[in-house]
């Protein structure tokens, strides 16, 4: 199979970016008025997110110099925003690498399955203002799931298996809080032993969340005394535990689709159909039964309004893990195996790495990377097929307007402002180990060299 060579993506010409472009200014002058009873106050990350956004893979913001050693061709790779769920281009980067830790290094190879926990539409509320509150949601999940396959397995010792996401967005991009979590279907004991579980019924566990949620809220005095009584007597709660089928070791690639549907960005700009730039925006879905369409229609503002809504606090944990798969466990297992290696008289040789500064250039895994999603090599030369290098970074403004009005591409595009300017510092993912470095992984450009 010939190597397919790697086309530059043009941001500006997304539906996205021009709705957000022309549009977002009018967004923050309505907020105040037309979204903040509905949506509360203007949290700071939106404008910050959004700039970042607009600025992604913009050349004027800076870039790298690819250059062929062999035919001398060169293009520029326009810095990217690394922005975690909104700017679709660099979600996806993680949602792939994602796909790939969690299959490679966190599952063990014992059966999964695929949990969904969601909540009535009366008790959505209370988290889109308290968005802390999502972190004890994870939390009461987890307790139902655990003591719920140690009652069937009977192992009160036994430790669950979960990596768990929360998602605030329903199918039209609606506030929808729910949890998915990928789970080892069983128990693992600390020796190292793996119980499988035995095919039950749900609606224990179903029930169980149930009870919990309307617990933990009146004690949070949110939810009335006469309200859940009557969540707590209603057949149909809105309460809603589903799972998937068993998905085996060796299904390697249905675990790692898994991984990355559960850490999908929160809406698709392919959905997205503007008629004319400015118009109304349809977002296409799925058929809803309710609604009795497969599509909602939105003016620009409300559009900004909706998938906004959905970018997370700066610093907040959308993915966590439990139990087996926890960071502390993962600790524990990596500390007796250096343990056990010693004891093994194996020699651990100790390096100081304290003063390294690693190049900020694409790693084996970026370029791999790219080329699983993409299906093209960012590193081959589109002229001749040889092995093209990265030789410089370009982040100084006036170099970078230099060389832009040399090549005739200087435009000094219009930023979205709200206030003071808001920090330009790159968004670091606490989640997960991020070995990309601070551009686009799409060429914009190709000059001659």
């Amino acid at each position: 199979m010939v190597e397919q060579v790697y086309r530059p993506r043009r941001p500006k010409a997304s539906p996205l970016w021009q709705c957000l472009y022309d549009h977002f200014d009018a967004f923050l002058d309505a907020y105040n008025e037309r979204y903040q009873p509905r949506l509360g106050f203007l949290r700071p990350i939106i404008p910050e997110v959004v700039n970042k956004f607009l600025d992604c893979g913009d050349l004027e913001r800076g870039f790298a110099r690819i250059r062929c050693d062999h035919c001398h061709h060169e293009y520029l790779l326009a810095f990217s925003c690394k922005g975690r769920w909104f700017c679709p281009s660099c979600h996806q980067k993680k949602v792939q690498l994602f796909g790939a830790l969690v299959t490679e290094t966190i599952l063990f190879p014992v059966p999964h399955r695929h949990f969904t926990f969601a909540l009535p539409k009366m008790l959505r509320i209370y988290f889109r203002h308290d968005r802390d509150l999502l972190k004890d949601l994870c939390r009461i999940a987890h307790e139902c799931l655990t003591e719920y396959q140690r009652t069937v397995l009977n192992l009160p010792d036994g430790l669950p298996g979960i990596v768990m996401t929360i998602h605030t967005f329903g199918e039209y991009l609606d506030f929808h809080p729910h949890l998915h979590a990928l789970v080892a279907d069983g128990l693992f004991m600390r020796a190292g032993q793996f119980h499988v579980a035995p095919q039950t019924v749900l609606k224990p566990l179903e029930e169980m969340f149930r009870a919990r949620i309307i617990t933990f809220l009146l004690e949070k005095r949110l939810l009335p005394p006469e309200r859940a009584r009557m969540l707590r007597g209603w057949v149909h709660s809105g309460f809603n535990v589903h799972r998937s089928n068993r998905v085996q070791p060796h299904q390697r690639e249905d675990l790692e689709r898994l991984a990355q549907y559960i850490i999908r960005n929160p809406f698709a700009v392919e959905k997205m159909q503007v008629k004319e730039r400015g118009g109304s925006i349809i977002y296409r879905s799925g058929q809803n039964p309710k609604i009795q369409r497969n599509f909602e229609v939105f003016t620009p503002c409300d559009f900004i309004a909706a998938i906004t809504q959905h970018i997370p606090d700066k610093s907040f944990q959308l993915v966590r893990y439990y139990g087996w798969y926890s960071n502390k466990m993962r600790g524990q297992r990596d500390k007796q195996a250096l343990e056990a290696a010693k004891a093994a008289g194996n020699a651990i040789q100790i390096i100081d790495v304290s003063e390294h500064k690693p190049r900020r250039i694409p790693s084996a895994k970026w370029r791999e990377l790219i080329k699983k999603v993409w299906e093209a090599d960012p590193l081959m030369c589109p002229r001749c097929a040889h092995e093209m290098r990265i030789v410089s970074l370009i982040d100084d403004r006036a170099v970078i307007e230099q060389i832009l009005r040399h090549l005739g591409l200087w435009e000094e595009g219009v930023r979205v402002h709200s206030g003071a300017d808001p920090p330009t510092a790159t968004v670091v993912e606490p989640w997960l180990d991020d070995p990309f470095p601070d551009y686009d992984t799409e060429p914009v450009l190709f000059a001659n060299g």
